[in-house]
């Protein structure tokens, strides 16, 4: 490789301090290919192009670089007569001569393969990015929207909750595993299911058990996903989520918190909340008939009572499922996924189950959260590392409080006093038989 001069490094250092002087780029590209270093006068000039690509005496020395045939220098004054001398005796006229061939242009110049060729040297002034709205990616593309594929989770994963099971096998999924039978008894598919209860009790889960029985896709949209400050977008990010569904049907699209996007419209002095939830209602009728086939809608809170009552109506989420704290096989489960990578000796889970009653799901991984820490400080402090036994699990469980009291409490009122039409007797049921009421 040709070593460079000290006049072209000099130059090096001036274009760099000065990108965008044009004369002093092509001075430096000239002398470049003069000094035989090709490569990097097609790289100078390249850049010179970007900025200025007109300029005559760039595209010139791009044609002179890339082998294409460049004009003589004699060829633009051969025709040209020699100048009169003031004292020389005047001269017959020349013989008609014929014109001289005009300089070659470069007007034919293979441009887009000299791109080509200096694409790796050279990169790109601009680069592509998405159309965007608001700042946001197109909702229109359904890759905005965070769509699951089918999953592998399915109801026979969900630990113990034998009620919840059966409920969903009669209200949702057995007249989808059963056309012919929903034919003869007229079964209709329309609507949706409204899972309410106490928070970290697997509302979430068993949404997804549900995609998985029925192999669709799963859509899980909260009101981060919705709200927007932009008057109307609101309203148009929820008509996308169910186009999105639509698109990718057969999908489950999973509302969460659904309290936040469809709370009660006469407690609102928003109205762009109103027009959301107003929105939403006409998503779940569907525009045309059978708009929605194939999009099975789920919806999860944990203060039913704070929904919009025309959300329940019958054709929308009119079907309920109450998911309360995990029965006593489903803690079990759930003790064994939290303990499976754990290092413990002798834990005996029928004991720890029944030193568990009423806590949620949540309340068990922090359980097992707390007993491993506290393994983990007595070994630090004595120095000999050990296992976690029943002691640590055992000493966590007391100190851990039901998070799911304060929701009970508040729900205990709405059961004695706003349970219209029998709408809360499955929580009325239960706070009986534990006494709560």
């Amino acid at each position: 490789m040709l070593a460079e001069s000290p006049l072209i490094q000099s130059l090096r250092t001036a274009v760099a301090a000065a990108p965008d002087d044009v004369p002093l780029r092509l001075h430096l590209a000239e002398l470049l290919l003069d000094a035989g270093h090709t490569d990097a006068a097609v790289a100078e000039v390249a850049v010179t192009l970007q900025r200025a690509p007109g300029d005559v005496q760039a595209r010139e020395l791009m044609a002179r670089a890339m082998g294409a045939p460049a004009p003589g220098p004699d060829d633009a004054t051969a025709a040209a007569p020699p100048p009169a001398s003031p004292t020389a005796p005047p001269q017959a006229p020349a013989p008609e001569q014929p014109p001289a061939p005009a300089p070659q242009s470069t007007v034919g110049f293979d441009w887009t393969a000299a791109q080509d060729q200096v694409g790796d040297v050279v990169p790109p002034r601009f680069t592509e990015a998405p159309l965007t709205v608001d700042g946001k990616a197109d909702p229109g593309d359904a890759a905005a929207w965070d769509v699951e594929l089918p999953g592998t989770v399915r109801l026979v994963d969900v630990g113990g909750m034998q009620e919840v099971k059966e409920r969903l096998e009669a209200a949702f999924l057995a007249p989808l595993r059963n056309p012919e039978l929903r034919r003869l008894y007229g079964k209709s598919l329309r609507g949706g299911l409204l899972m309410y209860g106490p928070p970290g009790c697997g509302k979430t889960f068993i949404a997804r058990a549900v995609a998985g029985e029925l192999g669709a896709s799963f859509l899980s949209v909260s009101v981060n996903d919705v709200l927007d400050m932009w008057i109307g977008n609101s309203e148009r990010n929820m008509h996308e989520v169910f186009q999105t569904a639509r698109r990718q049907a057969p999908c489950v699209v999973f509302l969460d918190e659904l309290d936040a996007l469809g709370g009660k419209r006469s407690r609102t002095q928003s109205s762009p909340m109103r027009n959301t939830v107003n929105q939403l209602l006409t998503e779940l009728d569907g525009i045309d008939a059978g708009a929605n086939e194939g999009v099975f809608v789920l919806a999860a809170t944990n203060v039913p009572w704070d929904v919009d009552i025309a959300l329940r109506r019958p054709g929308r989420l009119d079907r309920t499922l109450l998911v309360l704290p995990p029965d006593g096989p489903a803690r079990e489960a759930i003790l064994r996924y939290h303990l499976r990578d754990r290092p413990i000796e002798n834990v005996d889970l029928s004991k720890l189950v029944k030193a568990t009653d009423g806590l949620s799901g949540a309340d068990l991984a922090h359980l097992c959260e707390a007993a491993a820490e506290y393994a983990l400080l007595d070994s630090a402090r004595t120095g000999t590392v050990r296992l976690i036994g029943m002691p640590d699990l055992l000493a966590a469980a007391r100190q851990i409080v039901p998070s799911t009291e304060p929701w009970f409490a508040a729900a205990r009122n709405v059961a004695m006093y706003a349970n219209e039409g029998g709408m809360y007797d499955d929580l009325v049921a239960y706070l009986k038989k534990k006494r709560k009421l």
